[in-house]
């Protein structure tokens, strides 16, 4: 039986080959670590240290500065050697902490201390996920005890949590459903605590049939969790897809996943969630996929936030060509990077460098009405007329025709035959009408 999908979407390569058959390594850093106060959705964190000042792994180092916004720990003991501003991985300049490691790692005497999930309240289980620093690790860096507290009247009976790593060459939720999958069903019984009524289910698409056997193995026996088998379709992950695939509910025009019942966590949030509420470690690491035709060795490592970059392609070998460019994330919705000296942050997943004959350097023409990028689009817009009135900036009738809930994708801009920078052009003016209505 072909597994559960979506409307529409689109079928890129995956090249997943490169390092889905690699296990975890953990990379231990060698240089000075930063730690930009921004790794989130909303805002920037105060730092909590100054020059000079010694620091210790798990010590917090940035205070969360508002509702919307996320603390953030050091992930090795050392020296602060100055607190200033850097270059983020987006290319923007922010406060960043800079610690000197001291190669010891010296953990903050409470580290791993805390009770037994039956013993807590609810009120202290969101509380320990907000001052781990949990964020969506996906890629948007949502911070995760808002998703968590969803208002009295929205009836939340399924938790998804996504297995699909729909993005095509990205291997490291694979990995960890693979190797941590304890941790993976244990950070869902804690979120299904918090929701008695609600069943877990975990999305998974059919090109990972070893992960979908071992989390049907560690769930046999729960009758709150199963395993749903994903077809193989980009963007599977996507939330609003993925509660489609999953349960055949679409999310209202302006809505949230909890509006149709829903909560959605990616894999490595999940696990985040079991560090920081089982186990009392708050979020200092992600699992960082190295790879693309460029790389020596493609590979997929456990990697300390605040880790050069640069250290980490260093540590897959180098490169084996200059490639022809360089993406923080996935080809379809991951960052450019225009330098390799910037840190990884919270929701760094992936380094992916493409040799020149992976990469499309075809240059953009005209549009020639064929209508692709709609069949394409996961959420039944017209990309083609957004496009237009992006690039003539006009913001009513881009308003109008619904601009503002493309999920950036990306698909209309993989399909289009004249390579237009579709999803480019319509980010833009989303941004630039958001920064409009905070004026």
């Amino acid at each position: 039986m072909s597994g559960l999908t979506f409307k529409r979407g689109i079928h890129p390569p995956h090249a997943k080959f490169y390092s889905e058959q690699k296990a975890i390594e953990k990379l231990m850093p060698k240089g000075d670590l930063v730690f930009p106060m921004v790794q989130h959705i909303g805002a920037p964190c105060k730092p909590l240290v100054k020059k000079s000042d010694r620091v210790l792994v798990g010590q917090k180092i940035g205070e969360a500065s508002g509702f919307v916004s996320s603390p953030i720990y050091s992930s090795v003991s050392g020296t602060v050697k100055a607190v200033s501003e850097i270059l983020h991985p987006n290319g923007s300049k922010v406060q960043a902490v800079i610690i000197e490691n001291d190669g010891e790692y010296t953990e903050i005497e409470t580290m791993g201390q805390t009770k037994p999930l039956d013993q807590m309240t609810d009120d202290e289980i969101r509380e320990l996920i907000k001052e781990g620093g949990v964020v969506g690790l996906g890629g948007a860096g949502f911070p995760t005890f808002i998703k968590l507290s969803p208002p009295p009247d929205k009836k939340i009976d399924h938790i998804l949590v996504n297995g699909a790593e729909c993005e095509p060459y990205l291997t490291s939720d694979h990995r960890i459903m693979l190797e941590e999958t304890e941790n993976v069903v244990s950070g869902l019984k804690v979120i299904l605590r918090l929701f008695p009524d609600a069943k877990g289910v975990i999305g998974i698409e059919e090109n990972k049939p070893d992960a979908i056997k071992k989390m049907q193995d560690a769930v046999k026996g729960e009758d709150r969790i199963q395993v749903a088998v994903l077809q193989v379709k980009y963007p599977q992950g996507a939330e609003k897809q993925l509660i489609y695939s999953i349960t055949q509910r679409e999310v209202p025009s302006g809505g949230l996943p909890a509006d149709a019942g829903c909560i959605v966590q990616n894999i490595d949030t999940v696990v985040a969630i079991h560090k920081a509420v089982v186990e009392g470690r708050p979020l200092m690491r992600r699992i960082v996929t190295v790879t693309g035709g460029a790389v020596k060795n493609p590979c997929n490592f456990e990697v300390k936030i605040g880790t050069s970059y640069r250290e980490v392609v260093e540590a897959a070998g180098g490169f084996i060509e200059e490639p022809v460019k360089i993406i923080s994330g996935g080809p379809m919705m991951g960052i450019a990077l225009f330098s390799l000296d910037v840190p990884i942050i919270k929701t760094s997943s992936s380094i992916l460098c493409l040799s020149k004959a992976e990469a499309d350097e075809r240059k953009e023409s005209s549009c020639i009405r064929c209508g692709k990028c709609a069949t394409a689009c996961p959420m039944n817009l017209l990309p083609m007329e957004l496009d237009k009135y992006s690039r003539y900036n006009a913001q009513e009738a881009f308003l109008h025709y619904k601009g503002m809930e493309c999920i950036e994708c990306g698909s209309c801009s993989f399909v289009c035959p004249a390579k237009r920078h579709l999803v480019q052009s319509i980010r833009t003016t989303k941004r630039t009408i958001l920064a409009n209505r905070k004026k």
